[in-house]
């Protein structure tokens, strides 16, 4: 499945339908009066936050969205049918931008959660509903209310606890794979990661979601290499993994590249707790380990896990460590149930 974590998409609720004009035609009832119903209301847009959905991607195949619009009223008093919502899924963690990206109107971080976007109109009123004791016979009715609608910007930022950073070949990909299920791309080349990627760790049990992003270089802020646009991903992670590169010249630099980095992009990313490890150990001696963690250790003012994805050392510490900085254990969602029904849109 690609992955894509923007989209502009066009929305429009629909709009009310017109009041009746009528009037009763009974036998033997004279000057029956006005009977004109009023219009049905327009569909409501609807925005709802779905699990198993972790990209965009459909949104660029499926870019407008109009709710049904309500139905004219009638005689007898009766109204009109009311349009159906139309329900459209989104993945957690989704946001709703405006159309110059400068406002966020809605945010999605909880399965379940559902939010009216746009409101349909309402029906028009009915020529019964101009009734008064001067005016026994009113022809004016309603049009009805007209729909909202918008383009907007559909922008995905993945919910995990932690989040891993370095810098390209750093060793994310292997040890993601090492502690999760998930099935990263490892190669030794840069840039080997070229879309985020999410994964499950179970430990002492316990799970917490893991979020693999492609790797900084120094300048990443003014766009070099990939440049920063997955850095969103991990803004809402309570921790942070830095690896760094063992077998790197200097390891301490290729610490503060990526911290001034982070720093550059803001989002609070650099005052987030993190975790730091020196990854790729199982390729030097014991000696040299010892010296490129004290290193480490100066340039980052902590401590540092020494670390081998492949060989598994150190995995079950760093873990430990991340449960430490992640906290307890917070209750599941509760998908809300939605009591309306709604024309349902969903890219599954």
């Amino acid at each position: 499945m690609h992955f894509l974590d923007q989209a502009k998409i066009f929305v429009r609720s629909g709009s009310g339908g017109p009041g009746a004009v009528s009037f009763r035609r009974e036998k033997f009832i004279e000057y029956g009066g006005p009977d004109g119903g009023n219009g049905g209301k327009g569909g409501d847009i609807v925005f709802e936050a779905v699990a198993g959905l972790n990209t965009l991607i459909d949104f660029r195949y499926t870019q407008h969205f109009r709710a049904p619009r309500g139905q004219g009223g009638s005689g007898s008093n009766r109204t009109g049918a009311g349009g159906d919502d139309l329900l459209i899924r989104v993945p957690l963690g989704t946001q709703i931008l405006s159309e110059d990206r400068e406002e966020v109107l809605a945010d999605f971080t909880r399965i379940g959660q559902r939010e009216v976007f746009l409101r349909g109109g309402d029906g028009g009123r009915g020529n019964a509903s101009y009734k008064t004791s001067t005016n026994r016979a009113p022809r004016q009715h309603g049009t009805g209310w007209p729909s909202d609608e918008a383009w907007v910007w559909l922008r995905l930022k993945l919910l995990a606890d932690a989040g891993l950073v370095g810098l390209p070949n750093a060793g994310k990909s292997t040890f993601i794979n090492a502690v999760t299920n998930a099935q990263a791309k490892v190669g030794e080349y840069a840039f080997t990661t070229t879309r985020p990627q999410l994964g499950v760790v179970r430990h002492h049990q316990r799970e917490f979601v893991v979020a693999d992003i492609p790797g900084l270089i120094e300048g990443a802020a003014e766009g070099a290499g990939i440049g920063d646009r997955f850095l969103g991903h991990i803004e809402r992670c309570r921790v942070l993994l830095h690896l760094v590169d063992a077998n790197n010249d200097d390891v301490g630099q290729a610490y503060r590249i990526v911290r001034d980095e982070l720093d550059a992009y803001g989002a609070g990313l650099a005052d987030k707790p993190q975790v730091v490890a020196l990854n790729k150990i199982d390729t030097l001696d014991d000696e040299l380990v010892a010296a490129l963690s004290a290193e480490l250790e100066e340039a980052s003012g902590g401590p540092v896990i020494p670390l081998s994805g492949v060989a598994g050392t150190g995995v079950d510490w760093t873990l430990d460590r991340l449960l430490d900085a992640i906290g307890p254990a917070a209750d599941a969602p509760v998908a809300d149930d939605g009591e309306e029904d709604a024309v349902e849109w969903s890219p599954v």
